[in-house]
């Protein structure tokens, strides 16, 4: 598969598909991308922003993303997979969507331009997440990580199940209480293989990078015997949490057994990969809205001014500005 090299605002953003033209990446990049297959990579940390539009807990509030440079961007498209990347670790980016114990179910807009953190609506009304006893809300910080899709039209062979349409899920299991649409930099420690009527929508597990216990855990393993019980709730929370909706309990692939760090990664390379060719309109975009700032030769790229017209078309609220972010 021919390279593609994404130039960006945010950096450099590479995918590594094959061979490198030299012209376009120096060696501490080529190094980094060779221990790291077929994942965009970006050597700079960035800081991101928020912008509220609309009112909380209503229909028509959105939290947009731009950069500390001012520039409107996709949370989705725009914000690098990988955060950082070496030869003992990777960090990944992780988008916060809802905060641990909170209830309101929020959620990248993925059919809207520049694809906004809204709270996911039924019946005209903003949805939120019944308490599971023991539990309150969300039993960890919940969210998604950028620049992956389960892809729909994508059969998974091990659960011979499709995608959800979705960027692939994350579950921080850190101490830290974040907030909507912060960004925070995780180690993936393992996946769990849900199925929610009938779609494939992993849950992967991970921890905040900057949490005290971030490098005494390494694998799903070290979850197990440092907090016990985490995992079993867990499972035990997917499996409950649409019954209060009159909807049956979800599926699980594997038994509900949680699979390593490795298969997890495999599976956020695989989404990557469905994501890039999502951007380069290789495949069927299933309804997502693929508008983007950095991904060159990516036939959806879009303006700086259009970005900031779509988030003006937007009502605006009281208190728009909030700071989030890399470390």
């Amino acid at each position: 598969m021919r390279s593609q090299l994404l130039c960006s605002s945010l950096g450099c953003l590479l995918t590594v598909f094959g061979p490198f033209p030299a012209s376009c990446i120096n060696k501490t990049v080529r190094q980094t991308a060779a221990a790291v297959p077929h994942l965009y990579y970006s050597r700079k940390m960035m800081h991101y922003q928020t912008e509220q539009r609309g009112h909380p807990n209503s229909p028509d509030y959105r939290i947009y993303f731009k950069t500390s440079d001012d520039k409107y961007i996709s949370p989705f498209h725009d914000i690098p997979l990988i955060a950082e990347s070496d030869e003992n670790k990777v960090l990944y980016n992780m988008v916060v969507e809802v905060p641990r114990w909170s209830n309101a179910k929020m959620e990248i807009a993925t059919k809207e331009p520049l694809n906004p953190i809204k709270q996911d609506v039924k019946k005209g009304k903003p949805r939120y997440v019944a308490n599971i006893f023991p539990h309150k809300g969300y039993i960890w910080n919940y969210g998604a990580l950028p620049q992956t899709w389960e892809n729909p039209n994508h059969k998974d062979k091990e659960t011979n199940c499709c995608g959800d349409n979705d960027p692939i899920d994350v579950c921080d299991i850190g101490t830290q209480v974040c907030s909507p649409g912060q960004v925070i930099q995780v180690k993936v420690l393992g996946i769990l293989a849900m199925i929610d009527e009938g779609e494939m929508d992993w849950k992967v597990i991970a921890i905040n990078a900057n949490d005290q216990d971030a490098e005494k855990l390494n694998c799903i393993e070290d979850v197990r015997k440092s907090r016990p019980g985490h995992l079993e709730a867990t499972v035990e929370w997917f499996r409950k949490y649409k019954v209060p909706d009159g909807k049956p309990e979800n599926q699980f692939g594997f038994n509900g057994e949680f699979k390593d760090k490795d298969f997890a990664v495999e599976i956020i390379k695989s989404t990557h990969e469905h994501w890039r060719a999502l951007v380069q309109k290789q495949t069927n975009a299933g309804g997502i809205e693929c508008k983007n700032m950095s991904c060159c030769n990516s036939p959806f790229q879009f303006s700086a001014d259009e970005a900031r017209a779509v988030v003006q078309s937007v009502r605006a609220s009281k208190n728009v500005y909030g700071s989030n972010g890399g470390r």
